[in-house]
């Protein structure tokens, strides 16, 4: 009997000390997060701002043939009565 008396007070000793390091880590962690004064951001130089690229577009591209050779849709694709519109299941392979 006194063994598992022992073995009882082993257990508790360490379940207490598990249970103290738990409660540390918890208080140093709300400590770290939650009570200490964030840091002042400073202020931006401007030599630290990168300059902005320009940016070119060439608008000459537009005037090419193969653009010009384009038809605008002007009325939307209908499909005939009774037609289905792609496949019961999409994701099985064909």
């Amino acid at each position: 009997m006194a063994i598992t008396f022992v073995e009882k007070q082993k257990k508790q000793k360490y379940l207490f000390f598990i249970l103290l390091g738990l409660l540390l880590l918890t208080f140093f962690f709300l400590q770290r997060e939650f009570l200490t004064k964030p840091e002042p951001m400073r202020p931006l130089i401007e030599a630290e701002i990168p300059e902005a690229k320009k940016i070119k577009i060439n608008f000459a591209v537009l005037e090419s043939p193969r653009i010009q050779g384009l038809e605008a849709f002007e009325e939307p694709v209908s499909l005939e009565p009774g037609e289905q519109v792609g496949r019961e299941n999409p994701f099985l392979p064909y």
